[in-house]
């Protein structure tokens, strides 16, 4: 259901676009390619003199990392095509290899800021990065629910999606009907079926 229309009339006067395609690759890794587009809805002067058109962006940026089968980092890279103080701004993409290492299960947004807080990242970039995690999660959901169907997965093993949304809580009704053997009923409550 979309949002209603408004009641009062209004100017559009920026748009973010943001995209992350998952791929798995055929050494066994996956590749997330990420991309931020800023456009304004107006013109606007540039510190050079020139005229920024509406709709031309003024971010433009993308990040790819790599990572396998543990949610670990094994590479990465940043590029821009656009960004509003040029060469300034570019100059922070080779930062961003040092995303390798990290693990983006393991308190990745906040080794992110740790690393590219502030003056030592992009303030984009590092916005992009903060979706990664769940990209990576939804990209080798098939691949877990392969391996739990076979048998692969180790069955005492919570599955890692529990307890990691409201609709995925252990006492709600999603874990009662799709995973019986991990539900927990609510205190004071009967399980419901």
């Amino acid at each position: 259901m979309p949002l209603p229309l408004p009641d009062v009339p209004r100017k559009l006067l920026h748009t973010r676009s943001v995209r992350v395609d998952a791929y798995a690759r055929d050494d066994g890794q996956w590749d997330l390619d990420a991309e931020l587009v800023d456009v304004k809805g107006y013109d606007f002067p540039r510190e050079n003199g020139t005229i920024h058109k509406m709709g031309d962006p003024v971010h433009h940026m993308h990040l790819r990392v790599t990572v396998d089968n543990d949610f670990t980092i094994t590479a990465a890279q940043a590029a821009y095509d656009a960004a509003p103080f040029d060469e300034n701004c570019f100059c922070i993409a080779s930062a961003y290899q040092d995303l390798v290492g990290l693990n983006l299960l393991r308190r990745f947004r906040d080794a992110v800021k740790g690393r590219f807080g502030r003056v030592a990242g992009c303030t984009h970039l590092t916005e992009l990065s903060y979706l990664l995690p769940t990209v990576a999660v939804q990209c080798m959901a098939g691949r877990k629910r392969e391996e739990r169907a076979r048998g692969g997965e180790q069955s005492d093993k919570k599955p890692f999606e529990l307890d990691g949304c409201h609709a995925l809580r252990v006492d709600g009704p999603v874990a009662a009907k799709h995973y019986p053997r991990w539900y927990a009923a609510p205190q004071g409550k009967a399980r419901q079926e």
